[in-house]
């Protein structure tokens, strides 16, 4: 069986092979970022695909605030260096949630802790509950934060 750390491998080796600067520099960054998390605990210990996905998204996250944090600056150059980068690591992930389809899961949500007795913006943490396990790795928690937020308050 495949693992999604050893098709990072082989799409980095892949990478070196075509001298594809920009990928195999991401990849490489990607994978020792797998290393760091496999020997961060009291034991070395290989990650599950799903414990790389979130490592996958962690990194990604992170190129799309530094590429938000570069054009604000006016480094434009950059900005697209790290908006490329992030785009090869999202190939990796699941498909993101449309907007549509986020509001359809937390409106679903909002009725179900509605059922429960929560409602109003007390209520956020009962609907985020019930919302997380059913958008994980599809959608960012802040922006999932901000749909219910939106829909409690309406």
């Amino acid at each position: 069986m495949t693992t999604l750390k050893s098709n990072l491998q082989e799409d980095l080796t892949e990478a070196i092979r075509a001298r594809d600067e920009l990928r195999s520099s991401t990849l490489r960054l990607t994978l020792a970022a797998i290393t760091k998390e496999e020997v961060a605990g009291k034991q070395a210990r290989e990650l599950s695909d799903d414990e790389v996905q979130k490592v996958i998204a962690k990194e990604a996250k992170k190129r799309r605030e530094a590429a938000e944090a570069f054009a604000q600056g006016g480094r434009a150059e950059q900005a697209e260096r790290e908006k490329a980068e992030g785009a090869i690591l999202d190939a990796y992930l699941p498909q993101q949630l449309s907007d549509d389809e986020l509001k359809q899961i937390v409106a679903e949500a909002v009725e179900e802790a509605k059922a429960g007795g929560a409602e109003g913006p007390r209520a956020m943490g009962a609907v985020m509950k019930i919302v997380n396990p059913k958008v994980a790795g599809r959608a960012e928690g802040g922006r999932v934060a901000a749909v219910v937020k939106q829909l409690l308050a309406g």
